[in-house]
């Protein structure tokens, strides 16, 4: 049995191609199946089958149109409702892939209908868990509503000792998320491997031997998660197709004027240093360089009912329309370059100051602003004396809460802080993006307040 590990860091997940040598068992596919594809053409095996652990809520899934472009069984739980045909399977149903022997367990937790697959070959034992054990901890329990939280949380307790039962100390744990993803909670390590017995010594859903303490830590841990995991289970649910991954033909710069003018979504890739110093008025920065936000930051705050427009360069598009289309974000448009004068000449420039913490304590006047746009345990455990909070998920649908005066607005890094400004400078406000680690505002002279800071 050999397991090929396909990441997505951009979306903290991951999925796996398991073979005997032969035929093949993709498990939690991301829906830009290519990379797939070429992983199985260099092993040199047959995809005869393709299975979810569950309806994805953090990405749309390439498991449906990579079954039907290879003739695979594509197999999904029976109490799933779903528009397409597939292979049913319930707890406890098996399906051989080549010599490879495969169990389907019920692990309700992360969602109800929540699957993992124990997979046997000459003795050996491999877990994919999906969003039931992770890495040092399990897969939030919320997504599903307020009314199935608790539930969901006790179930995931009672579902990973099922997995215990299940396969040995030994059996290699595969999970789809707890790399960086927020369908974890808790301490989720991201550990590059690990093991069922690893687990059992390690993650607090196997040492903590009161259930109702677990549920109520797991409950504590759960923190806000993006907008766009709304629009992922109804799309996986209908069985979305293979994306357009293709740059289109560039924008001509009248028609990028006017939707600038109008308001619409123009999103510039540029780095934040570069769009700070000259930015098209009325675009918005999402930096593409840091990679690992870019896809959650623009799917958190986009209106899924509009059209994006994206600005850069060929490459950062093109890598851009890629992770977007994990997400349901189909089909933007381009303006490619990386010179707002000349992409749309005679539109208005914009700009801002960047600057670090120690300008901040130099040059911000009694009647400045210093906004926090982090989450609100972030700003509760430690935080700028006097600052405001409103979270950048927030940020769009409470602009009526946006203090007057110049803002110097922050977040944990800098990239947040950045999405921020240029949101804030594309409606009016006079915005300083402080563009520091907040680990350095106390020794810059600022002072902090806050659950988690000493007096």
């Amino acid at each position: 049995m050999d397991v090929i590990v396909i990441d997505t860091p951009q979306l903290g997940d991951r999925s796996y191609i398991v073979h005997d040598g032969h035929a093949a068992l993709v498990i939690d596919a991301q829906r830009d199946i290519d990379r797939l594809e070429a992983a199985v053409a260099k092993a040199g095996v047959t995809v005869t089958h393709v299975a979810e652990t569950h309806l994805h809520n953090d990405y749309v899934t390439g498991g449906y149109i990579l079954a039907r472009k290879h003739g695979a069984t594509y197999v999904v739980n029976a109490a799933e409702t779903v528009s397409f045909e597939r292979r049913r399977i319930s707890d406890g149903g098996t399906f051989a892939v080549g010599e490879l022997s495969v169990k389907a367990i019920a692990t309700p937790g992360h969602t109800h209908n929540h699957l993992s697959f124990v997979v046997e070959h000459h003795g050996r034992q491999a877990v994919f868990s999906g969003g039931s054990v992770l890495y040092g901890s399990v897969g939030r329990t919320d997504l599903l509503g307020p009314g199935d939280t608790i539930g969901l949380a006790h179930d995931q307790y009672s579902s990973a000792r099922r997995l215990a039962r299940e396969a040995g100390d030994t059996a290699a744990l595969y999970p789809t998320h707890g790399f960086g993803s927020f369908c974890s909670v808790g301490p989720a390590s991201g550990a590059a491997g690990s093991t069922l017995g690893e687990q059992f010594r390690t993650n607090h859903v196997f040492t903590d031997d009161d259930e109702a303490h677990f549920v109520a830590e797991l409950i504590a841990n759960l923190s806000a998660y993006p907008s766009y995991y709304a629009h992922m289970a109804p799309l996986n649910a209908a069985g979305p197709g293979e994306p357009d991954l293709a740059v289109p033909e560039p924008l001509d710069p009248a028609e990028l004027s006017a939707r600038l003018a109008a308001g619409e979504w123009v999103v510039d890739l540029r780095n934040r240093v570069a769009y700070s110093a000259e930015h098209l008025k009325g675009s918005a920065s999402f930096e593409y360089g840091d990679g690992e936000r870019f896809t959650t930051y623009v799917g958190w705050l986009f209106p899924y009912d509009r059209q994006l427009t994206l600005v850069g360069s060929r490459d950062d598009v093109e890598n851009a329309i890629r992770d977007l289309s994990r997400i349901g974000i189909d089909s933007p448009d381009a303006a490619l370059g990386e010179d707002p004068a000349r992409l749309a000449p005679g539109a208005p420039l914009s700009s801002y100051p960047r600057v670090r913490w120690q300008d901040v304590a130099a040059q911000r006047t009694p009647e400045d602003v210093i906004l926090d746009v982090r989450r609100a345990e972030e700003h509760k455990a430690a935080r700028i004396e006097g600052a405001v909070n409103i979270p950048i998920h927030e940020l769009l649908s409470r602009l009526d809460e946006v203090p007057a005066g110049r803002l110097w607005v922050h977040c944990g890094s800098g990239y947040r802080a950045g999405v921020a400004a240029s949101l804030l400078d594309r409606a009016g406000y006079g915005v300083v993006h402080i563009d520091d680690s907040f680990e350095r505002a106390a020794a810059a002279g600022l002072p902090l307040e806050g659950d988690t800071v000493r007096k």
